[in-house]
């Protein structure tokens, strides 16, 4: 395994502690506002790891939030007795950034509870789909994957791209009109290729699953 992937998974790794953690401590509860959250969040890592320093402005989204993509704001929301919310977190170990998303349910709201379940089936889905094919799949090709299968477990896809190249730099870099740091139906190069320097590329894959009418929406993301 080379240096720059194992950084990453030591990163995503400490993510997933902290999402664990708030599990484990009850963290997410009917009444408290997204805002109230997020900075809870922000405690809570600085307390198991001593960072600060997150790429992502805002990492709770919940009810009709979770429709809105990473570069929407909309207003801050409390957490109702049924209730879909997701965290999108980008705290950074050590200079490098660990990029996870993952779905919570308050309540026992039968489609809540679907979305879900299928969000986190589809990524591995998705995930088995790249590695059977990934010698020969486009940016494009995975896009379209993802989007039919969307489709396929019945709900929209609800983003423009699934999934973005990531390293030792801020997420924010990789935001921008350059489609080939993303997984968007105009990237056509293959994802198996190298950088320009011949290093190899890792790829963050993220499923933004959404039903407009019911107004909820799920998401699930890590390293591909």
């Amino acid at each position: 395994m080379n240096t720059v992937l194992k950084n990453l998974i030591e990163a995503e790794n400490k993510a997933k502690i902290l999402f664990s953690e708030i599990e484990k401590r009850n963290l997410v509860q009917a009444g408290k506002s997204e805002k109230t959250l997020n900075d809870e969040v922000y405690d809570l890592a600085f307390e198991l790891f001593g960072i600060k320093k997150f790429w992502h402005k805002r990492i709770v989204r919940a009810g009709k939030n979770t429709l809105c993509p990473y570069r929407e704001n909309p207003p801050d929301l409390i957490l109702r007795e049924e209730e879909i919310m997701f965290f999108d977190f980008g705290p950074v170990f050590d200079e490098w950034e660990a990029d996870l998303g993952r779905t919570f349910v308050i309540g026992k709201n039968a489609n809540m509870l679907k979305m879900q379940a299928d969000i986190e089936l589809a990524w591995h889905e998705g995930q088995e789909f790249y590695h059977a094919n990934k010698n020969s799949l486009s940016g494009s090709d995975f896009y379209h994957f993802t989007k039919e299968m969307a489709m396929r477990y019945g709900w929209e896809f609800g983003h423009i791209h699934c999934g973005h190249l990531i390293g030792q730099f801020p997420h924010e870099k990789v935001l921008g009109e350059d489609t080939i740091n993303y997984v968007h139906h105009d990237n056509h190069e293959l994802m198996c290729n190298p950088d320009i320097l011949g290093n190899e590329r890792h790829w963050i894959y993220e499923i933004h699953f959404v039903n407009l009418s019911l107004k909820i929406g799920g998401f699930y993301e890590q390293l591909l």
